[in-house]
């Protein structure tokens, strides 16, 4: 992924840790990023941060958003509602790479309290070097969204 082009990203409180550390890693490659909140450990409705995302990507004020709550179950539910939203909750690394090879999934959904920082960094990773194979792939993606 070109590292000019912006990744916004977004948490609840159950996952804040591990956005902010997964926020220093794509700071520490060289990507500019967005953060969409929460800004702390204080409880919040993960719908709000997930439409936040999900929103940009829908719009596309962003081309790839990351968005993390204690599972990523709620997150995912949320983003896949917007038009144009691929989001794709993911916690292995064959997971990753096909949600991007045969899905281009623009948002990325990690659970906070099922995963660990390093595999995360991984994951994140892979999902930003994979790329989307196209061909039939896309005409399935273009007929979520007519």
């Amino acid at each position: 992924m070109d590292k000019e082009k912006p990744i916004i990203i977004g948490s609840d409180h159950a996952a804040f840790e591990l956005k902010e550390k997964i926020k220093g890693y794509l700071l520490g490659k060289g990507f500019q990023v967005e953060d969409a909140g929460t800004h702390s450990i204080a409880s919040v409705s993960y719908v709000d941060y997930g439409k936040k995302v999900a929103e940009a990507i829908s719009q596309g004020r962003f081309s790839r958003g990351i968005l993390l709550c204690g599972t990523g179950l709620g997150m995912s539910m949320v983003a896949n509602r917007f038009r144009n939203v691929r989001a794709a909750l993911c916690s292995d690394i064959f997971s990753v790479k096909m949600s991007r090879i045969h899905n281009d999934s623009n948002i990325l959904v990690l659970g906070g309290r099922i995963l660990g920082d390093i595999l995360a960094f991984e994951l994140v990773q892979t999902w930003l070097d994979t790329g989307f194979e196209g061909g039939r792939h896309l005409e399935r993606i273009q007929s979520m969204d007519a």
